[in-house]
């Protein structure tokens, strides 16, 4: 069983940064795969970023260049820094974890506005 606590969210203005963190119970961290998704308002649930065990990386067209997902496995944490945010970028964020389950934090809310 892996539990998935995010935090880091908040609100920023437009141009600015945050990094999420998303910290993973249990001792298998080092094996998941693991994303970050976002739901915006009356939006469906979108991937954002996904990093594997082997620290291969894949973002959304829409974040690539902004975004940066990376992982220590030595605190069992991943991380999204989030660049030059856009107010489109508003969304609650959510931390994702696969290994032969599929697992889902409580999501924290980002709000891009001026």
């Amino acid at each position: 069983q892996v539990q998935l606590v995010e935090s880091g969210g908040g609100l920023v203005q437009p141009g600015g940064s945050l990094r999420l963190s998303c910290a993973a119970s249990g001792s298998i961290f080092s094996r998941l795969f693991m994303g970050w998704y976002r739901q915006g308002p009356g939006q469906q649930r979108e991937l954002v970023a996904s990093i594997t065990s082997g620290r291969i990386t894949n973002y959304a067209d829409s974040v690539k260049g902004r975004f940066t997902i990376y992982r220590d496995n030595a605190k069992n944490t991943m991380y999204l820094q989030m660049n030059s945010l856009k107010p489109e970028d508003t969304a609650v964020y959510y931390c994702n974890a696969v290994y032969f389950e599929n697992y889902w934090g409580q999501g924290t809310q980002v709000t891009v506005s001026s």
